[in-house]
């Protein structure tokens, strides 16, 4: 969790936060760095975020992000952080910044944005987006009451109840398969993790359809590739096998858009075009700087995806690239396990201002709810979210899905939709970040 203090032109002076897991493999894949290694990483690029903010002085919330954007990258680079791991610093420090902000000035996160409190500003870092069209935009969105959970299935999680013997479960009332989520949570749509092997996944992809056909009603699904393919011939092969399975056909025909099936390093070196015309692609881990959605829209892309780990920020910018494009064009709402309570909860809120009707949620599958949290806490959030979070006895709180869908209204409050006043006293101080680039742990790759 991160707590920034600011200070208005008028003297008034208030406190914001953020929180974001610190996630090892998404951000930065290289092999030859540890675990531990790409955590500092993160700590790194918010060090640096944190010492670029504070030396810039009075500026207007979006300022701060515009104005030291070329900056932390560049710093970001020397440290040897791509842009998706430089960009996690800002990314925090805004929301905190805003959080701040509406506190202040008793504003919700979608009066501010509407209204432009933050100053969001057309730039040279976006010179495709005109500031009449940026205004208009802003000004046009409107939140939703709720959103609908697209459910994580990973690659290695079981689907039928026979894949999960007595011995194996974990017991704490929540579905443990995925023909368990499909009647426990009721949901239409679901992300589907492939792994880059199209024997293995055309198999993994028929067992998933025979629990989504049997049970799940009119479902969707969307596909992740998660960087697996070599190239996009490989997933092109794998599509035109889907296409070809009867077992498959209605989850084919279910099938919204494909995410980021190349690895980042190909995916924007030749058009996707051979497999865009049979489903839409976006861009997930590729999306590392403001330029590149224009880039890979160039190369036969139709969307990018919204996570805030990445910048709430570029999140709007590119959707109100989106809506300048028009039909076919579009942004996609992913997760990186945003864990209930503070990080779920503004995660919520901007994708839901930005039009997003379903969102990928895994933490409410992968993490307890907020068992990490003491009972004040969690007792705190389920009294400000009542229809978001569910609480019983002898069990943490937890997201309350009913019917696929989360409830959003109690988002709408002063600040960026925490509502609760946190106490930060049993909070550890984050290990300093190492000043110097990191020498990787596993040179070539190799443990």
């Amino acid at each position: 969790m991160v707590r920034v203090r600011i200070a208005l032109e008028d003297g008034r002076r208030g406190e914001g936060v953020a929180a974001e897991a610190l996630g090892a493999k998404w951000f930065e894949k290289s092999p030859e760095f540890s675990d531990a290694q790409n955590l500092d990483q993160l700590r790194q690029a918010l060090q640096l975020a944190t010492e670029h903010y504070t030396a810039r002085g009075l500026d207007t919330p979006f300022g701060l992000y515009a104005n030291t954007y070329r900056q932390q990258l560049a710093r970001g680079a020397e440290l040897g952080l791509n842009p998706l791991v430089a960009s996690y610093g800002p990314a925090l420090l805004d929301r905190a910044i805003i959080d701040a902000l509406g506190k202040l000035t008793g504003q919700s996160f979608a009066r501010m944005i509407t209204a432009n409190a933050p100053g969001i500003a057309a730039t040279d870092l976006t010179p495709d987006i005109e500031a009449a069209h940026l205004s208009s935009f802003l000004g046009g969105l409107q939140p939703a009451s709720s959103i609908e959970l697209r459910h994580t299935v990973g690659l290695v999680d079981p689907l039928t109840n026979a894949e999960r013997p007595d011995s194996e479960r974990v017991n704490d009332g929540l579905p443990e398969t995925l023909e368990e989520v499909v009647s426990y949570y009721r949901g239409r749509y679901y992300k589907l993790k492939v792994g880059g092997d199209i024997a293995a996944d055309l198999d993994r992809l028929g067992r998933i359809a025979a629990v989504l056909d049997a049970g799940a009603g009119d479902y969707r699904v969307t596909l992740d590739g998660n960087e697996q393919y070599d190239d996009v011939d490989g997933i092109v092969e794998l599509w035109r096998k889907v296409e070809e399975t009867p077992a498959l056909a209605r989850m084919a025909k279910a099938t919204l858009f494909i995410e980021q099936p190349i690895k980042r390093q190909a995916a924007l070196s030749r058009p996707v075009t051979a497999l865009a015309k049979h489903r839409p692609v976006i861009i997930d881990e590729s999306d590392g700087e403001l330029a590149t959605f224009p880039q890979a829209l160039a190369l036969g892309y139709a969307g990018v995806s919204s996570k805030n780990c990445k910048g709430f920020y570029k999140s709007i910018l590119n959707a109100a690239r989106v809506a300048k494009l028009g039909p076919g064009y579009f942004m996609s709402a992913e997760d990186l396990t945003t864990q209930p309570g503070v990080s779920v909860q503004q995660d919520l809120a901007l994708v839901s201002l930005l039009g997003l009707t379903h969102v990928e949620r895994n933490a409410h599958h992968f993490i307890d709810g907020m068992s990490a949290a003491s009972e004040a806490e969690q007792e705190a959030f389920v009294k400000a979210h009542p229809a978001l979070y569910d609480k019983q006895p002898g069990r943490p709180a937890r997201l309350r899905v009913n019917g696929g869908k989360l409830a959003l209204g109690s988002l709408d409050c002063p600040g960026f939709a925490v509502g609760v006043d946190l106490d930060v006293t049993p909070l550890r101080t984050m290990p300093a970040a190492p000043g110097a680039r990191l020498q990787p742990a596993h040179p070539g790759g190799k443990k």
